[in-house]
């Protein structure tokens, strides 16, 4: 038996907006969609799918997301220039770092409602 991760769900409180935010800094392409309910993105491997919360999540404050799950997105070249492309667009974004005896450079960032991502380019 093989088993192998191909989606990642994400419930949303605003699925255009975060359709388009992956669309436009990630160039992630869309290939499934039920108008502002469900989106689903091409990223790679896996598909990032966008989900509507439920009623009772709608109408509550949003709050900073406290989770232990972090998108990474690997890229293979430019991060520095992606980097500030982001900070451009205020997409709130860290600076690049690096740990020794790892052979990448990391920056991490929150797209619109708060859900941590980071880039992650090899040397």
């Amino acid at each position: 038996m093989q088993i192998a991760m191909t989606r990642i769900l994400l419930y949303v409180r605003d699925v255009a907006c975060l359709k388009s935010f992956y669309q436009t800094h990630f160039g992630f392409r869309l290939i499934e969609e039920i108008d502002n309910e469900w989106a689903v993105l091409a990223a790679g491997q896996v598909e990032i799918a966008l989900h509507l919360v439920g009623r009772p999540w709608r109408s509550t404050p949003l709050k900073p997301v406290k989770s232990n799950a972090k998108l990474v997105f690997t890229v293979d070249s430019g991060m520095a220039e992606l980097r500030t492309k982001l900070e451009r667009a205020n997409v709130p974004v860290g600076e690049i770092k690096r740990y020794p005896g790892f052979a990448y450079s990391l920056c991490d960032g929150h797209d619109p409602e708060g859900n941590v991502f980071q880039l992650s380019e090899p040397d």
